[in-house]
């Protein structure tokens, strides 16, 4: 026996945030964390996702999706914003280290604040995707070593300036959407369509 259908799923929640607006509105979260001795990040998952083979995309719980901790299915707002935090992790590191700024440890945050009522049709003046994100460090330097205050600016500047993924964000690229797909037909030609938009 099936499950309930998707629109059967998404029924409810749409009711929900047609009655209650704000309960469309929630914030993605991805971590990461730093040590002294790679230019590396290493990003926190959640169990299921530790254990999988690969990495599977599903819909997030407030668009209809199944619970991530059972089904291992990742929200790809989740994985944008694990994309933020590896690559600001990584910028980060490779600058402190060109700096010769000794970092012991440290944490990078992102959080996105997504409203589902624009995501699920619901609200034509809602935004469809983030409408805020905030990235942020939380950095030890290592004792003994004096790092000056115009230094961990300059830390901060060049991070940004270099995070590609961060710049991709904030400097909205050139994009090209197209999709391709066919369908065999009574006599058993194939039937081509073709789609693409340029922003």
């Amino acid at each position: 026996m099936s499950g309930p259908s998707l629109r059967e799923k998404q029924a409810p929640l749409k009711d929900s945030y047609r009655s209650d607006p704000n309960s469309a509105i929630v914030t993605l979260k991805s971590t990461g964390t730093l040590d002294s001795s790679n230019v590396t990040c290493k990003l926190d998952t959640g169990k299921q996702m530790q254990q999988a083979q690969q990495k599977v995309a599903g819909l997030h719980p407030f668009a209809g999706g199944d619970d991530p901790e059972i089904s291992g299915e990742l929200c790809s707002g989740d994985m944008l914003l694990e994309a933020l935090v590896a690559c600001a992790g990584v910028t980060l590191k490779a600058v402190s280290t060109a700096m010769s700024i000794p970092i012991a440890s440290g944490i990078v945050k992102a959080e996105g604040d997504l409203d589902f009522k624009g995501t699920m049709g619901i609200d034509r003046n809602a935004p469809v995707g983030f409408k805020d994100i905030r990235l942020s460090f939380e950095l030890k330097f290592e004792d003994g070593v004096d790092v000056p205050e115009e230094k961990v600016a300059k830390l901060g500047q060049l991070t940004e300036r270099y995070c590609v993924v961060l710049q991709t964000i904030a400097k909205k690229p050139e994009l090209s959407v197209s999709l391709q797909g066919s369908q065999k037909q009574e006599g058993g030609d194939d039937k081509q369509y073709s789609w693409e938009e340029n922003h």
